[in-house]
C-alpha cells in the first residue's frame, strides 16, 4: 500500500432496536420470550462477528436498549445511545459518530442474519479494493427475495443517504447511480435473514441438512 493510497478506515455500524417486542413477525411461531432471546442471540453474534473481522477498525452499536448496550460492551464494541426514532435516523446518528472517529468507510449490518461470520464480512470488505484511490463505493448484499438490504458498505460513509425499508435494494442502487459511485451487488450467506416464519423454517431446514451432511 503506497503512502499516497492508504487503506480505508472501516467502521461497522450495527443498529439494534428495543428487544421488547422484537421480531413481532415471528409471533405466529415464537412467543414473546423466545423472540426476545432470538433477537438477543442474533445481535450478540453479529456484534462479535464484526469485532472479530480483520479490517474493521471499530464496531458501533446504535441502540436505545440497555441490555444491548451491555452486550455490545462485553463483545468489545462501542455502544451508542440512539436518541432519534427509526432505523434510518439511528443510522444517521451512527454515521456522524463514525465520521467523527475518522471512518472513511462504513459497513451497516442488521442483526437478523443467522449466517453472519468474519469470513462473510471479509468478502464484503474486499470490494473496497486498494484504498481511497478506488473511488466512492456502494456494495450491497440483498435479501433472498432481492428487495431488501441485508448488508451495506459505503465508502465514504456519506456517499449516499441510507434508505432502509420497503424496496431498499433498488433505492440504494439508484442512490449509488445518482452519486456516481461504483455499485457492487453481492450474494452469499448474508442473503439469508430471519424475519418471517418462512425464513425461520428455511434456516432450520438448511441447518439440519448441513449438520446431516
Amino acid at each position: 500500500m503506497s503512502p499516497d493510497n492508504p487503506p480505508r478506515v472501516v467502521f461497522a455500524v450495527i443498529p439494534v432496536g428495543a428487544l421488547d417486542g422484537a421480531k413481532s413477525r415471528l409471533g405466529a411461531v415464537l412467543d414473546a420470550e423466545e423472540r426476545h432471546d432470538l433477537a438477543l442471540r442474533l445481535a450478540d453474534a453479529t456484534i462479535r462477528s464484526a469485532v472479530a473481522t480483520p479490517g474493521i477498525a471499530e464496531t458501533l452499536v446504535i441502540t436505545p436498549d440497555d441490555t444491548v448496550r451491555a452486550v455490545a460492551m462485553a463483545a468489545g464494541a462501542r455502544p451508542v445511545l440512539q436518541r432519534s426514532r427509526g432505523l434510518n435516523a439511528g443510522l444517521r446518528e451512527a454515521r456522524a459518530e463514525a465520521l467523527a472517529g475518522g471512518a472513511t468507510a462504513m459497513l451497516i449490518l442488521p442483526t437478523d442474519l443467522p449466517r453472519v461470520s468474519p469470513a462473510a464480512l471479509g468478502v464484503l470488505l474486499e470490494t473496497l479494493g486498494d484504498g481511497d484511490g478506488a473511488g466512492p463505493l456502494v456494495a450491497l448484499v440483498p435479501d433472498r427475495h432481492g428487495r431488501g438490504t441485508n448488508a451495506l458498505l459505503l465508502a465514504p460513509p456519506d456517499v449516499i443517504d441510507v434508505c432502509f425499508g420497503g424496496d431498499s435494494h433498488a433505492a440504494h442502487a439508484a442512490a449509488a447511480a445518482d452519486a456516481g459511485a461504483r455499485f457492487i451487488d453481492l450474494g452469499g450467506p448474508l442473503t439469508y435473514d430471519l424475519d418471517t416464519p418462512d425464513d425461520l423454517l428455511l434456516d432450520q431446514t438448511q441447518t439440519r441438512e448441513t449438520v446431516g451432511g
